[in-house]
């Protein structure tokens, strides 16, 4: 899919931006008022993290942000794409050529090997080169059931790699996994935005995740209070 110019920034490249963004959901004869005009710009090779209370928005923008849903109003564009009244045909696209994704319960086919999963919408010797990175070489041939639940994540991670993605997001990706699988897909999601230049964002109630960031957003109520720098990791 043809991309437009990405809008640069002082010299940076913003991978995404929002501007205004809104999201209204009806509850009953109310209207609850999840996003309240978010404006953002994320950059290219950026680790990034959002923050917040439980039902501040966090994984509403994230679901925005990944062409999953559609904002009340407002607009976004991925990498130089303005997705906001695209097509469905056309969303699909940006998503397939733009956008990995890295969800907390994994989604793998169960039925398939590590490197059969990776390889769904690849060659397998992409695949193969993936799960390399990721630490994953002697695993091939394992189903996600013969897998711990860290093992299956940097599968997922390397699934979410597959097409080369400017733009990698990531919802409570250690969110079902012990500290120590934790640490090791932590570990992962740095080692990928260094290795390959991907940009990483990551949905997050985890202060070790967040602290690993290079810079924090936080929400609350909807609203982005805070532009925070994190601690180099």
């Amino acid at each position: 899919m043809a991309s437009e110019a990405p809008i640069q920034t002082d010299n940076r490249v913003a991978v995404l931006r929002t501007r205004d963004l809104v999201k209204d959901l009806p509850l009953g004869s109310e209207i609850v008022h999840v996003l309240r005009g978010v404006s953002l710009d994320i950059f290219l090779g950026e680790r990034v993290g959002i923050i917040g209370p439980s039902g501040s928005g966090k994984s509403t923008l994230l679901g925005l942000m990944g062409g999953l849903d559609s904002a009340t109003s407002g607009t976004i564009e991925i990498d130089g794409i303005d997705i906001t009244n695209l097509s469905e045909s056309k969303l699909t696209e940006v998503r397939n050529e733009k956008i990995g994704f890295v969800f907390q319960f994994f989604n793998l086919v169960p039925t398939l090997t590590a490197l059969e999963n990776v390889a769904l919408p690849i060659e397998f010797t992409r695949a193969k080169e993936l799960l390399e990175l990721l630490g994953m070489a002697d695993r091939f041939n394992h189903r996600p059931a013969q897998l711990s639940g860290g093992q299956q994540q940097r599968v997922a991670i390397a699934r979410a790699l597959a097409n080369n993605p400017p733009l990698l997001l990531a919802d409570e990706p250690t969110g079902n996994l012990d500290t120590e699988s934790g640490k090791v897909v932590l570990s992962t999601l740095q080692d990928v935005q260094r290795e390959t230049g991907t940009t990483v964002v990551v949905v997050t109630h985890d202060p070790t995740i967040a602290g690993a960031m290079e810079r924090v957003l936080t929400l609350v109520d909807g609203q982005l209070v805070e532009h925070a720098e994190a601690i180099q990791a």
